[in-house]
């Protein structure tokens, strides 16, 4: 079943200011609210649509994305957004977008799902984010690769017990009631004894520490999509540090990607460009040459009379996309090696040739100048 278009689920249009985006947002927000729809499934579903589609069309550089590859520029983890791939649930979406309606909720306590006076729904406290570097080869890139790191990270350790907090009675903010020219208002801000957690460590074991946490190493996963280049940032949900509490949730693994410069290819986008080197008696009389591509080997053949500087291109022998519109080419730039010392024999050859017609430059409408054939390279 085709996925719903994220302006659709929001009901705007694809031309909607940013303002229109968060005021679409938050009508279907309020109709579909979980407190407004008790035990109604599809409310829930809709209320999740409505938090990814503005996830996404609130940000500007993911809304680019989107208008110019729909759905399709965030399946699977290079996506990089989209409640639906990444596991995000209700206490997430409250946590990451309850600020939306300010004070006055449209009729939830004052506030969203718990954010304001109410206390309908608890924030849930997220442990920290970690971050790691991953060094990719080309070949790597060019299939996607499942990458296997030990990580240190904070978790809770087992026996921590836990009591309400008794300065906010578990809710996890404090209530303060400010006189103003406009009258009684009332805020309400993060406890500060338990940092929004709603309990405090009532004992915990020999080794943790003040949050009742402990340093484990552990091996993390890491699935790599084709395509990725130096400096993405992919994200392992849930494999940060934990943070303290029962009602917490663990911070997420951010994971850099890092490229290793290949000793004979160079990369540029999708494309791969290879200096290929033949010899001055290959060049007048052809040959063929076996060439290592990121997907194996490939013989090619040089035909008789190359000139040097000519660009022979494998169409579709580069790197994927990693948006998934399509493969790049693999260029070569044959180069003709010109003998740097000769003996007598081959000397008095060359002499004889520096008069003779077949040596002399011809150059026709035929061949290209170099501006052009950097210019076929991407035509």
């Amino acid at each position: 079943m085709a996925k719903q278009d994220f302006y659709e689920v929001l009901g705007i249009s694809k031309s909607a200011t940013q303002a229109e985006i968060k005021k679409g947002y938050r009508k279907m927000a309020i109709k579909y609210h979980p407190d407004k729809n008790p035990d109604d499934k599809t409310a829930e579903d809709n209320f999740k649509k409505a938090a990814e589609a503005y996830e996404i069309l609130s940000d500007d550089n993911k809304k680019a994305r989107y208008d110019q590859y729909g759905h399709a520029g965030f399946e699977g983890p290079q996506g990089g957004g989209g409640f639906g791939g990444g596991g995000m649930n209700m206490d997430d979406i409250f946590s990451q977008f309850g600020d939306i309606f300010g004070n006055g909720g449209g009729g939830f306590g004052g506030g969203f799902g718990g954010f304001g006076g109410g206390g309908q729904r608890q924030a849930r406290v997220k442990g920290s984010n970690m971050r790691i570097r991953v060094k990719l080869t080309l070949e790597e890139i060019a299939k996607g690769v499942e990458k296997k790191v030990k990580v240190r990270r904070k978790v809770q350790a087992d026996g921590v017990k836990y009591k309400t907090c008794t300065t906010c009675n578990g809710s996890g903010q404090q209530m303060r009631v400010t006189n103003t020219i406009l009258g009684r208002m009332q805020t309400a801000t993060t406890c500060s004894t338990c940092s929004g957690a709603g309990e405090i460590i009532s004992s915990k074991p020999s080794g943790a520490d003040d949050q009742g946490l402990i340093v484990k190493e552990e091996t993390v996963s890491i699935n790599i999509p084709a395509g990725v280049t130096e400096g993405v940032q992919l994200k392992v949900g849930g494999k940060g540090n934990d943070a303290p509490g029962n009602n917490s949730i663990s911070g997420d693994l951010l994971v850099l990607i890092e490229e290793v410069p290949h000793d004979t290819l160079k990369r540029e986008g999708t494309n791969i460009h290879y200096d290929l080197y033949i010899n001055f008696s290959e060049a007048v009389l052809g040959t063929s040459r076996e060439v290592d591509t990121v997907s194996g080997k490939v013989k090619i053949k040089i035909d008789a009379g190359t000139q040097s500087g000519k660009i022979l291109r494998l169409k579709g022998k580069g790197l994927p996309s990693i948006e998934r519109y399509g493969t790049g080419d693999f260029l070569i730039h044959t180069n003709v090696w010109t003998p740097q010392e000769l003996n007598k024999e081959q000397r008095e050859f060359f002499e004889k040739m520096t008069d003779n017609e077949n040596f002399t430059p011809n150059p026709n409408t035929s061949d290209k100048s170099f501006f052009e054939k950097v210019k076929d390279m991407f035509s």
